[in-house]
């Protein structure tokens, strides 16, 4: 088996590796860089096929998990060339593309299944579910032509499903002769090291931040990142308050089909505290659209800005740029509206230094807000790679998904000889 690294091998993101066997071809994620801006026209990877769907050679793209620097790139290859990934993430990426400008939905010919071979002769990819902040990501473990190869994809071991990780280490993929591991969190040795909370940490950092808050509570996360869902559930409950989320994020705990997934009913038993807030844009969507079904089914536990006005303290609420035009609506509502209010930012901190970041800072000054920063990585430390490598214990280790694969050749130790 033969492997060539197309994408991520000096960036984080852009990940796309092609392997060959026998002749044969298969592309484990075709992802686009992260360095990329929405508008950037970024090619294909050169790969024989991927654009026109005519070369018998190619079987498939394989897609690790619903983030784009690991599938933004499906848009561009040709439709008839096959595409697999997770059930529930295919689903969440389907439903998410109502509310966003330009989506990308994936129309897989296959799924993956935690533990379950898919043949895609001569190859056998058997996934491993694993902890990352993605909802439903896979590592790939590959065999043909007698040799197997582990492709971590994204992964961390410090989050909600953690004892994913646990698996990996305690019972890892055996005969490896190549880990393709995730590097992103290795900087180089004089720059100091990201800290790494667990999303335990996360939550109670919030419970204190929600309990010494006067008024309404903010925080801007990823939708899609259902870890961070909970805990911020969890903090609001502890801390005395709803949850109130907007309709896309409603949509898309939906679509995990995880009735322990907090949501609206319709999935399983209704989770209390938990409301549902229509953004002006959203509300303007859907009837645009005239679908009119996709307010309907939260009705029982939508949120009113009059009601939230009113009394702001009792929420946590999400929030984004995109509604800064309803923040200033509740200013003018009768009740301390936003009196009181601080906002969070639970995402990669580089995106504040952004233009949209740095609008988003300058509306929230505007409005007497003041904006500080919970969030911990959705990848690896540095110390459990090192753990990873070890128990997989691979002939060769190959680093990718990072900035700087020179400091990252020292991650693994002890390889097999």
């Amino acid at each position: 088996m033969n492997i060539r690294i197309l994408g991520g091998a000096h960036e984080i993101g852009g990940n796309c590796v092609e392997l060959e066997s026998g002749g044969a071809r298969l592309l484990l994620d075709l992802g686009r860089p992260l360095s990329a801006a929405p508008d950037d026209d970024v090619p294909l990877p050169p790969v024989a096929g991927l654009d026109t769907g005519d070369d018998p050679d190619l079987l498939g793209i394989v897609i690790s998990h619903g983030h784009l620097d690991h599938y933004g790139l499906l848009e561009r290859a040709h439709p008839d060339v096959p595409v697999f990934m997770g059930e529930a993430a295919a689903r969440i990426l389907a439903e998410a593309a109502f509310f966003l400008r330009n989506p990308l939905v994936p129309r897989p010919t296959g799924f993956l299944q935690d533990g379950v071979p898919l043949d895609i002769s001569p190859f056998r990819v058997t996934p491993w579910l694993v902890d990352h902040s993605a909802f439903d990501a896979y590592a790939l473990e590959v065999e043909a032509g007698g040799q197997r190869l582990f492709y971590t994809g994204d992964l961390r071991g410090h989050g909600r499903k953690a004892s994913l990780f646990q698996r990996l280490l305690v019972k890892p993929p055996r005969d490896i002769d190549v880990l393709l591991a995730e590097a992103t969190n290795v900087r180089d040795s004089d720059a100091p090291p990201t800290p790494i909370w667990t999303e335990e940490v996360i939550e109670q950092r919030f419970v204190e931040a929600f309990r010494a808050t006067s008024g309404l509570a903010l925080v801007a996360f990823s939708v899609q990142n259902i870890d961070r869902l909970v805990t911020l559930y969890r903090a609001a409950r502890r801390a005395d308050r709803e949850l109130v989320v907007d309709l896309y994020a409603a949509t898309v705990a939906r679509a995990t089909g995880h009735a322990n997934i907090p949501q609206p009913p319709g999935v399983g038993p209704s989770f209390d505290h938990y409301r549902v807030f229509v953004p002006l844009h959203q509300r303007l969507r859907v009837k645009e659209q005239e679908e009119f079904d996709r307010v309907n089914w939260i009705r029982d536990v939508r949120l009113f800005p009059k009601e939230l006005a009113a009394n702001p303290n009792r929420f946590v609420m999400l929030f984004r740029g995109s509604m800064i035009c309803d923040l200033r609506h509740l200013a003018k509502l009768p009740g301390p509206g936003l009196a009181g209010a601080r906002a969070w930012w639970s995402l990669w901190k580089g995106y504040l230094e952004q233009p949209a970041g740095l609008r988003l800072r300058t509306d929230l000054d505007g409005l007497g807000i003041p904006l500080d920063v919970i969030h911990t990585s959705g990848h690896a430390s540095v110390e459990d790679l090192r753990r990873l490598a070890q128990a997989i214990n691979a002939r060769e280790v190959i680093y990718l998904h990072t900035e700087h694969p020179d400091a990252a050749k020292g991650i693994a130790v002890n390889p097999r000889d």
